[in-house]
């Protein structure tokens, strides 16, 4: 699955309503990496295809979204971005957790692994 454009009305529908909300509650079921980007910047041009392959590597167990700050600038602005690439990752429980700059695929890999991925109980 490629990676998912998102408006400011779809990301209050698919991941979190954040108007009147006074603590995250994601309503996703898969984890989730929101890449917060604009067409002009480099860094984000160095990210977009690294988040395309994890999209069709872990597809059906996370999910990737990118948000347009030029085109959504109150969404923006609730998630305080000054910087992009912005990364929003997003456990199926839990706290998410903000990175801003561009990472390697090896860094996005190990977030991926260790934060976002339920671990595998043994039996």
């Amino acid at each position: 699955m490629a990676t998912i454009k998102l408006t400011t009305e779809k990301f209050k529908e698919e991941v979190f309503n954040y108007e009147g909300a006074t603590e995250w509650s994601y309503k996703g079921s898969l984890p989730a990496i929101v890449d917060f980007y604009a067409d002009w910047c480099g860094p984000c041009k160095m990210v977009a295809p690294i988040l395309e392959e994890l999209s069709k590597e872990y597809e059906g167990k996370l999910l990737i979204y990118k948000v347009d700050t030029d085109k959504e600038q109150e969404l923006s602005a609730v998630f305080g971005i000054q910087s992009i690439p912005t990364l929003l990752f997003i456990p199926a429980n839990g706290q998410p957790m903000m990175q801003p700059g561009a990472l390697p695929k090896s860094a996005f890999k190990q977030v991926i692994n260790e934060h976002l991925l339920p671990k595998e109980t043994e039996a």
